[in-house]
């Protein structure tokens, strides 16, 4: 047993293992003399940690809803906290009052559902998992002994085939954007595959121009979503756009001003303004590109597991999404005969 003290908390800690479990308890004092004496008396075989009183008797819903919020704007980003969290508790408090969190019960939160289920089955969905993750939260913070919504299945979202769009629909997407960095974005999305975040911390090491490839590559301050590097092949589309000769390493392809990178957000919502004033398919999103990346090149009888590496899926069955597009190509195929 030994103590310690970090820059994060302002007390002493107690260090100790038992039964090769190495456990830190709070000795709730920053006197050293203090710490130590708590060292002296502390028994690990009999330690037990002292339950904290659950203090959600009082809260309200739009209290915790507020707390949750000024916590999630720290930690999400800006599109997520507008478009998730904040419509769920809209519609919650709307259907069950502005009531304490504690007094928060299965039937309530089931009728919830199922009435969010009938209007928009993917709005349930989002709702439930958003719910269930600042519940989770409240539990945390000692404002509730459980999650009820843990209780509560998941609804079911009825699958549906991914939105792509061809080179000339593309091209009518460009004509509406103005900046020439957001058109790049948009090419640069549609002939690779790469997601956003990607695209935006591209730097200029990960160019290799002799074997004509993009390396995702790791690092503090991003990681690909499966956390391994991935290799995406320069498109000639491209080539101009990605290979800048007289950049450094650490350069952003892509910086707005200097060396500060494009927000995701921005991108997203200046992506859809553009779809609206060409009138395409509104359900149509900067995702898109990257399904249309996967199904231009299915529909062009490229093997599965070749886009699955491509897109850097972890397993075949999320690229299956694009499998029904094969079986038309089968179709269309035999029609040919």
């Amino acid at each position: 047993m030994f103590l310690t003290k970090t820059k994060r908390s302002q007390f002493y800690k107690l260090v100790y293992v038992v039964n090769g479990k190495r456990t830190t308890v709070s000795t709730r004092t920053t006197n050293k003399e203090e710490a130590y004496k708590f060292l002296a008396k502390f028994d690990p075989l009999n330690y037990k940690k002292p339950i904290a009183p659950i203090k959600g008797n009082s809260i309200l819903l739009s209290t915790f809803k507020d707390e949750y919020l000024k916590y999630s704007k720290l930690r999400f980003s800006k599109s997520y906290v507008e478009r998730s969290i904040e419509p769920a508790f809209k519609f919650l408090i709307d259907f069950a009052g502005d009531i304490p969190l504690k007094q928060l019960d299965l039937k309530t939160l089931d009728n919830f559902i199922i009435n969010k289920y009938n209007s928009t089955k993917s709005g349930a969905a989002l709702y439930y998992r958003t719910l269930k993750a600042a519940f989770s939260k409240a539990v945390i913070w000692n404002y509730l002994s459980d999650n009820p919504l843990k209780k509560i299945k998941a609804p079911k979202v009825p699958k549906s085939n991914p939105i792509f769009i061809n080179e000339d629909e593309l091209n009518l997407i460009l004509e509406k954007t103005s900046n020439q960095n957001l058109k790049n974005i948009f090419t640069v999305a549609f002939y690779t595959g790469m997601r956003l975040s990607e695209i935006l911390n591209m730097k200029s090491s990960w160019i290799d121009t002799q074997q004509n490839i993009i390396t995702l590559k790791n690092s503090i301050d991003f990681t690909t979503k499966s956390k391994k590097e991935r290799i995406v092949p320069i498109h000639p589309c491209i080539a101009s756009i990605v290979i800048k000769p007289n950049s450094k390493n650490d350069d952003f392809i892509f910086n707005r001003k200097s060396d500060i990178k494009f927000n995701e957000d921005y991108v997203s919502k200046q992506f859809k303004k553009a779809l609206r004033a060409t009138k395409l398919n509104d359900d149509i999103h900067f995702h898109s590109l990257r399904h249309s990346f996967a199904s231009n090149l299915v529909q062009r009888g490229v093997n599965l597991y070749v886009v699955k590496e491509l897109l850097g899926h972890e397993d075949i069955k999320t690229t299956q999404i694009y499998s029904h597009l094969t079986q038309s190509s089968l179709s269309n195929a035999v029609c040919l005969l």
